[in-house]
């Protein structure tokens, strides 16, 4: 069965393609799990790009764990673009961090918090990965990076590619994890995934898979980390 699906995605790919290119670029209204989904020209559209919605989905489903004296525990969402990931931790009850370098973004993911009624369960804010964050630790850690190595060409390539962030980010990482935290980050086999993974490892970490998705041009795989010896 799962041949027959990717070759049934194989085959109508090309039209697929043109159709949701119609929608990158430009001022869309989308729909995630039943929430509207405002993204702006200059943000990264989550939808068209599966990646988005593949990490999203994995953080909906997280359970919903709550700190002593019941106080909800905390979410960062790294990179938000548009806050899917941000609404997703959100409604599954963590108060969340999000943050992202573009500031179309901010505004971006800003705009879908209030549309959303969410508002008060999100703080986006402008910054260069843990820069914006200060306080700490968190319960869940969520990144979807750049794939690419390389010098964005404007505000929407700052999704696609980047030089340096991923290591920086898996170096800093550890230390703005909770005790039991978790963190899932969304790679790409068409990016450095074998390296990102490594750079992961370095910094103390386990990994295990926690989602993964095969298309016929791309796997996208959303892996869990974790401080050694809480795996």
């Amino acid at each position: 069965m799962n041949v027959l699906l990717r070759a049934a995605d194989r085959v109508t790919f090309p039209i697929r393609r043109r159709l949701l290119m119609r929608r990158v670029r430009r001022l869309v209204l989308e729909r995630w799990s039943g929430l509207p989904l405002l993204v702006l020209p200059d943000v990264l559209n989550p939808v068209v790009f599966r990646s988005g919605t593949l990490l999203a989905d994995a953080l909906a489903a997280l359970p919903r764990p709550t700190r002593p004296g019941g106080t909800p525990a905390r979410a960062l969402d790294m990179g938000t673009g548009s806050g899917i990931g941000a609404l997703a931790l959100a409604r599954a009850g963590f108060s969340v961090v999000a943050v992202d370098v573009n500031p179309e973004a901010v505004r971006c993911a800003r705009i879908n918090a209030l549309l959303n009624g969410l508002e008060r369960a999100v703080d986006v804010r402008e910054g260069d990965l843990f820069a914006p964050v200060g306080e700490g630790p968190f319960d869940v850690v969520a990144f979807n990076p750049p794939f690419f190595d390389g010098t964005p060409s404007d505000l929407h390539d700052h999704a696609w590619r980047a030089t340096g962030v991923f290591e920086r980010f898996a170096a800093e990482l550890p230390r703005h994890l909770a005790a039991g935290g978790l963190a899932l980050v969304l790679l790409s086999d068409h990016g450095a995934e074998e390296e990102q993974c490594g750079a992961l490892r370095d910094a103390g970490l386990e990994l295990s898979v926690h989602a993964r998705r095969d298309y016929f041009n791309e796997r996208l795989t959303v892996w869990a980390a974790r401080a050694r010896g809480e795996a």
